[in-house]
């Protein structure tokens, strides 16, 4: 069974513009990223407050805290992001959440890098598996996402990750179109993690790197996301799928989609799950 979410903020800055747009498309949950151009884990105790209350009444609920947890240099005092990790494990007990999207870091900041991660693998895995435990004393999940140009960004280096980590508390996002972009199969990047998959990200992406710079509609370019949504079906994946088009443009802190796009997305995500068999939960 598959349940929608959304990363919201690319309807709108504005929380109740993201609101009314997902109710439109009937879809009841929303991946907290940002409202009001200001990243979750920025937002003060008010305005979280007065989110909680915005969704409360609408009767929308959260997927996960869409939160920035490793992306950050992987030579970068680790302290200061633990108190940025410990926050958004307590913004999910605040909004009622048990899942945080997290990142696995990116390379050394003012140090030349060739691709090669041999020498900072294992502070990754260390990092990481610090915040699985701590997750896991919380009741809480991480999710790693396979973001460009971090550890994780190559359908490798995430199964290594997982098994590594060895932790319950830290599995896998499964994004087709970040797979694309960096240069990988999707195909291949869903067969060498779909053992650790619990979350889907919902985007389509045409071309590789830095020359292609927009999304599109899911089921409309290169990542063979009906691939991986059969396949999960078949696994009796049941979980949820988080709408994230970029459809007017992405980048490292999010997407554009716009209030007029974004449900002409959902629908064609509907659509590939109903050619492949799965069923929506509302």
């Amino acid at each position: 069974m598959f349940t929608l979410s959304a990363f919201a903020d690319e309807i709108s800055p504005d929380p109740r513009e993201q609101v009314a747009v997902l109710k439109s498309a009937n879809v009841r949950h929303i991946e907290f990223r940002s409202i009001h151009q200001t990243n979750v884990l920025a937002l003060s105790d008010d305005q979280i407050a007065e989110f909680k209350k915005l969704i409360d009444g609408e009767g929308v609920a959260l997927s996960a805290i869409g939160s920035p947890i490793g992306k950050v240099p992987i030579d970068s005092p680790f302290e200061p992001h633990l108190d940025k990790f410990k926050r958004a494990m307590e913004l999910c007990h605040r909004l009622g959440t048990f899942n945080i999207r997290v990142f696995s870091y990116y390379p050394p900041a003012d140090k030349p890098f060739d691709g090669n991660w041999a020498p900072y693998r294992d502070e990754v895995i260390r990092r990481m598996r610090v915040k699985a435990e701590m997750a896991g004393k919380e009741r809480i999940k991480l999710f790693h996402e396979n973001e460009h140009k971090i550890f994780g960004d190559k359908p490798e280096r995430v199964a290594d990750l997982m098994k590594s980590v060895n932790h319950p508390a830290l599995r896998s996002a499964y994004d087709a179109a970040n797979w694309v972009y960096c240069g990988y199969d999707p195909k291949l990047g869903w067969e060498l993690t779909k053992d650790f998959v619990e979350h889907f990200h919902i985007k389509d992406w045409k071309g590789t790197g830095e020359q292609s710079h927009t999304g599109c509609l899911p089921g409309f370019g290169d990542g063979q996301i009906a691939c991986s949504i059969y396949d999960a079906v078949k696994r009796s994946y049941d979980g949820f799928a988080v709408m994230e088009p970029h459809l007017r443009g992405g980048g490292p802190t999010g997407g554009v989609t716009g209030p007029d796009l974004f449900p002409v997305a959902v629908q064609a995500f509907r659509n590939i799950l109903r050619v492949c068999g799965g069923h929506e939960r509302f």
